[in-house]
């Protein structure tokens, strides 16, 4: 016990080292400026979980920490999907899900883009072909984007974002 103790107070603890803060800061204007030229203000966000695992839905969180904080950059999560312009969804369709994604896909007002976020989001993943799940988001939405990953990365997730304004620009 004496030795956990001076393990404790001697050591540095062990987490992750944040990102490059040049990085994500410069990622996260990149995507905001993209957002106020195609719909002339900030991007809102409403995240749908379809039956993950939320192993995306932790890194999607981790976009509100201290180390990436998109709120800085006026980049919004929004409880309703009537203040939406993305639907970010995450996991495989389940049969019980996918009739209030295609409910909440219809309640977000145009333009709208929905993104299937992670492998399970993109075609089923791990759960592709079990009983209780339809498959990807495609199957029930149209996807205009898929960042791949399981789960992907904050910075992945921004990286994505960006491309689909660029697509929504272009």
């Amino acid at each position: 016990m004496r030795r956990l103790l001076f393990d404790g107070l001697t050591k540095p603890p062990l987490t992750e080292a944040g990102p490059e803060a040049g990085e994500i800061a410069a990622l996260a204007a990149t995507l905001d400026t993209g957002a106020r030229a195609v719909l002339g203000r900030s991007l809102s966000i409403r995240q749908v979980d379809a039956g993950s695992c939320n192993g995306c839905e932790l890194e999607i969180h981790a976009l509100g920490n201290a180390f990436y904080d998109l709120e800085r950059f006026g980049l919004r999560f929004v409880a309703s999907p009537r203040h939406a312009d993305v639907l970010l969804v995450t996991g495989p369709v389940t049969k019980n899900m996918a009739e209030a994604l295609k409910r909440t896909f219809d309640a977000t007002p145009g333009p709208k883009w929905v993104v299937a976020a992670g492998a399970c989001a993109a075609d089923g993943g791990v759960f592709a072909g079990s009983y209780a799940c339809r498959g990807g988001v495609g199957v029930v939405l149209p996807v205009d984007l898929v960042i791949p990953g399981c789960p992907p990365t904050p910075t992945a997730l921004l990286t994505g974002l960006i491309a689909l304004m660029a697509k929504a620009k272009g």
